[in-house]
């Protein structure tokens, strides 16, 4: 095997290797040999095929796996003999004629180009200093996360009083029957149904008319449907709905009590505290370790400067731009960005790129360094926590990541990147610093 190195530019490489034919010959002869005492053929006693005839019949077959072999190992070894560390898998261009190759007439030659890992030495972790956001839910924020409870558990009384109407925020129990043209249509029609009036649950001008209404009236209301309608029948059109009225209820005030805590399926008032409790610590303790996360990284990026891979900045770029895209044509661009320019957006974006980029490469090494490895049930417990993500659809989602190799591959990174970083919390020196919960749950810019 000839290697030579074509170019060498920064990061980038271009490789040629050259592996000559009478190699690739000598290796088809050597496979020959070893699988023609396998060889059962028409004609022929078991084992007793002639090499000739083996070559003539499956010598194509054979040296296209010998080539494709060959192409691997060889691509590795000249990677490995340079002592080069890819950023990102080479990309390969054969030179030689591949028929006259498989075809034994030719040596097989092809360049590999490729981006090199940067030379560069990591901060160690000993040295970092940093602070872990502490904060602990108090009485008040518990009274708070009661009472959001209980306004998710709305409960409703009958509404008393001489003349009973009904009125925004109140709750109608009503059956009613929906036409079109007069006729009426399939979905149009309800008994017994609850509504709470300004929850906007039906159609624009519905709940609207039943402001005022009594128990036992009978209301027929003239509605549209909006134009982007799910249903494409009834989209844009007149339609009317008699009404019968058979409860008027109001917003019962809500008691945060022992029977509260039972109907949530707890056995008291005080157990519901406890696991309330926990839960907002719990949803502190995530928010302090995103911050303490987001102080290392920005620590890591400050400490260190060397050349990039500017293929890998480009394809992290390209992703973050599709979304900038997605966004804008979406008109979901935040009043900042919207009020750039394109050319300032995408100098901005760039950065974070090169940001995202340097401090990839920069835990990378950390890891490698400190021998950190994701095991196949860490990464089997990352894609499991993503299948939760889309209820009811679990299995096809594992389903997924296992038919995907690149995809599994994929969720692999974020793992790493986690076991890296509580690597380096472990070496840090890392001091508590108490701070406020506005201050802990406010959200940092995006770098």
């Amino acid at each position: 095997m000839q290697v030579v190195e074509k170019s060498n530019e920064g990061l980038s490489r271009t490789i040629a290797v050259t592996i000559p034919a009478a190699e690739l010959n000598e290796k088809l002869d050597a496979k020959i040999k070893e699988v023609s005492p396998q060889m059962k053929l028409k004609g022929f006693r078991p084992g007793k095929v002639p090499a000739a005839h083996v070559k003539k019949t499956y010598g194509r077959d054979l040296m296209g796996e010998i080539v494709n072999d060959a192409l691997n190992t060889s691509s590795q070894k000249a990677l490995d003999d340079a002592k080069l560390r890819p950023a990102a898998p080479a990309e390969m261009k054969l030179v030689s004629d591949m028929d006259k190759v498989i075809l034994g007439q030719e040596d097989l030659t092809y360049e590999m180009s490729l981006e090199v890992m940067p030379e560069f030495t990591p901060v160690d972790p000993k040295t970092l200093k940093l602070e872990r956001p502490v904060y602990e839910a108090t009485d008040a924020d518990l009274d708070e996360a009661l009472k959001d409870l209980a306004s998710q558990a709305k409960t409703y009384e009958d509404k008393t009083g001489k003349t009973v109407k009904a009125a925004e925020g109140d709750q109608v129990t009503i059956d009613f029957v929906g036409k079109v043209d007069g006729e009426v249509f399939e979905g149009g029609s309800a008994t017994d149904a609850d509504l709470v009036i300004g929850s906007n649950r039906f159609i624009p001008g519905f709940e609207e008319q039943l402001k005022g209404v009594k128990v036992g009236d009978e209301k027929t209301l003239d509605v549209t449907f909006p134009d982007n309608y799910g249903a494409a029948h009834l989209a844009g059109k007149a339609a009317t709905f008699d009404v019968t009225v058979k409860a008027i209820k109001a917003e019962a005030e809500a008691r945060i009590d022992d029977e509260f805590a039972t109907r949530l399926g707890l056995e008291s008032l005080d157990k519901l505290k406890e696991l309330l409790r926990q839960n907002l610590n719990q949803q502190y303790a995530g928010a302090a370790r995103f911050k303490l996360k987001r102080a290392l990284l920005d620590q890591l990026d400050e400490k260190h400067s060397f050349d990039l891979p500017p293929k890998m900045v480009d394809a992290e770029f390209d992703g973050i731009w599709r979304q900038v895209q997605a966004d804008k044509d979406a008109g979901r661009l935040d009043e900042a960005d919207a009020s750039k320019s394109e050319e300032a957006l995408k100098d901005e974006y760039r950065q974070i790129a090169e940001r995202r980029v340097r401090l990839g490469l920069v835990l990378a090494e950390i890891g490698r360094a400190n021998n950190v490895q994701v095991t196949d049930q860490e990464l089997n417990n990352a894609l499991m926590a993503e299948a939760r993500n889309y209820p009811g659809q679990e299995r096809q989602v594992l389903d997924f990541y296992r038919q995907n190799p690149n995809a599994a591959a994929q969720m692999r990174a974020p793992v790493y990147e986690e076991k890296v970083c509580e690597l380096i919390f472990g070496q840090a020196e890392v001091k508590e610093a108490p701070i406020s919960k506005e201050d802990l749950l406010k959200e940092d810019d995006e770098g």
